[in-house]
């Protein structure tokens, strides 16, 4: 049998820490963003992919890989923004198994009219808290973790800036 590697006293602190301020972070971030735009966070983050996307598409299975999300998870979410006429699904010209998500103009209007609460309550729940030091190694600490558990070699996946830039095309 393994040994079993307990946490001490300064990790438990941490992992107790850490706990609280995800939960409490998604969670205002989710309850505002379904109050103010009428969706969950999940679909929000694939809108904001496609947005960035050249001719804002993606092939299924990569729109999944950068929001780190299973494949059925983001299937399942383009299919009910599909029904909304947000997303629409196309076969991949070069791939007759594949399937290529395209933001739709209504979905970007929809993404766009989002944005600015959406990052409004993450500056609030994220950002005002911390300086910026703090803001850093934040930063420096999930980018790690990321790495460590996806076996990516560097965040964000896509290579892109990531969903919270500035402006419609990077809105969050």
């Amino acid at each position: 049998m393994a040994h079993t590697r307990w946490l001490d006293d300064d990790e438990q602190a941490t992992w107790r820490a850490f706990l609280a301020a995800q939960r409490l972070v998604s969670d205002k971030v989710e309850r505002r963003l379904q109050s103010s735009a009428g969706m969950p966070q999940a679909y929000y983050e694939i809108l904001v992919r496609l947005s960035e996307a050249p001719d804002r598409t993606l092939r299924m299975s990569v729109l999944a890989d950068s929001a780190l999300a299973s494949r059925s998870r983001v299937s399942h979410a383009v299919a009910r923004m599909e029904e909304s006429g947000w997303i629409d699904r196309r076969s991949c010209p070069t791939d007759r198994r594949g399937q290529l998500a395209h933001l739709t103009d209504a979905g970007f209007a929809v993404l766009a009219a989002a944005a600015p609460d959406h990052v409004e309550s993450v500056r609030e729940a994220v950002f005002d808290g911390l300086t910026p030091a703090q803001q850093q190694g934040l930063r420096a600490a999930c980018e790690a973790m990321v790495t460590h558990l996806s076996g990516a070699a560097e965040w964000p996946v896509t290579g892109d800036a990531g969903p919270d830039g500035p402006g419609p095309a990077r809105a969050s």
